[in-house]
């Protein structure tokens, strides 16, 4: 990290990183990815792209011609690399990820139980029927990525996470000691302590709505549709932890918006989708979130060294500056024909962001 003039960590004016990646993205597709790649771009590298939509990616071919249409979204001249990712499935065959592997574009799988999240419905039942494709990950090097949640209707929605980390991720880390795997968008003390007690081949990312907010954004002044994600906000405690965590210097903790695109009359609906929209301004958000504590230098580490380490890949050459200069997010966007309503839209925030200055 540099910056314009010697100062403490938490009084810069300016700070330039090496450019960011997005370790966790949704982007949708047609209309709605041309509306959302543009945001990303202008900030991140590279990003990982999660494979569920309407139509799961559960192929390699698919993954590759959803990778062409995202590339055609970029705007002429920026440099973005999208990082591709095979939803699991009961039936997904191991021979897929030798496929996904030798393809060069494929890095990671998605496990999602089966309805936890955005059209999961056809989501893993059960991670034992899926010991074969573990396998074939673990022997290839692709990435598991975890949506670390239990969706059993006997368990509260708050203490998902706790659960699954004892149910299911503590067995799955032993019976694959060599898989690598990326505990995605944790909310909870536990989590932040289970990683923390891991060894290297456990991370976590971090969203920062996750680290801005605690569950009573969720109703401030009445029920906020846009603050609802899943996994929900939780207790203040839990978002310190989080914080802490990300701040920390930790490399097993890095950036991952889970930023998650919704037409606002889907979210402002009687059954509300699930996902906060942060793309715009997330190394803003980002930003505000370490000069609280004073960390702004640990930053860097953070946005753009951390996540290519884990994934074993080169860290960026091209940087991005941040500028201590109030702005305001817009309310709204273009979403195909409807309108897509950000994350603190409306609100001021106090850094901006500046390619490759």
């Amino acid at each position: 990290m540099t910056q314009s003039t010697p100062m403490a960590p938490n009084s810069l004016s300016q700070l330039t990183l090496t450019r960011p990646d997005d370790w966790h993205l949704h982007v949708r597709d047609a209309q709605a990815l041309a509306a959302v790649v543009p945001h990303t771009a202008a900030q991140f590298a590279r990003a990982i792209i999660m494979p569920n939509l309407s139509t799961p990616v559960t192929t390699t071919e698919q993954a590759l011609a959803y990778r062409e249409r995202i590339l055609a979204s970029v705007p002429k001249g920026v440099r973005f690399e999208p990082l591709m990712t095979l939803y699991l499935t009961d039936t997904l065959a191991p021979t897929e990820i030798e496929r996904a592997h030798q393809s060069g574009h494929v890095v990671a799988c998605k496990l999602y139980p089966q309805g936890a999240t955005t059209n999961s419905d056809k989501g893993v039942t059960s991670i034992e029927k899926i010991y074969p494709v573990l396998e074939a990950m673990q022997k290839t090097g692709t990435k598991l990525l975890v949506h670390g949640e239990v969706t059993d209707p006997d368990v509260d929605v708050f203490d998902r996470e706790a659960v699954f980390i004892d149910r299911h991720l503590e067995p799955l880390r032993k019976r694959f000691p060599a898989l690598k795997i990326v505990f995605e968008h944790i909310t909870t003390q536990n989590a932040v302590q289970y990683v923390k007690s891991a060894d290297q081949n456990l991370a976590a990312t971090l969203t920062a709505h996750h680290l801005l907010f605690n569950r009573n954004a969720l109703f401030k002044g009445g029920m906020r549709p846009h603050y609802y994600c899943l996994p929900v906000l939780k207790k203040e405690v839990h978002r310190l932890a989080l914080v802490e965590a990300a701040t920390s210097g930790d490399p097993r903790f890095f950036l991952g918006t889970d930023s998650a695109p919704h037409a606002a009359h889907l979210k402002e609906h009687a059954q509300a989708c699930a996902g906060c929209y942060t793309a715009f301004g997330a190394m803003s958000m980002y930003a505000e979130i370490f000069e609280r504590l004073g960390r702004l230098d640990r930053l860097e580490g953070f946005a753009s060294h951390f996540g290519p380490d884990f994934y074993e890949l080169p860290r960026n050459t091209d940087h991005l500056t941040l500028v201590k200069a109030p702005w305001v997010l817009p309310e709204s966007f273009a979403y195909g024909d409807a309108l897509l309503k950000p994350l603190m839209g409306g609100e001021t925030l106090a850094w901006q962001t500046r390619l490759g200055a």
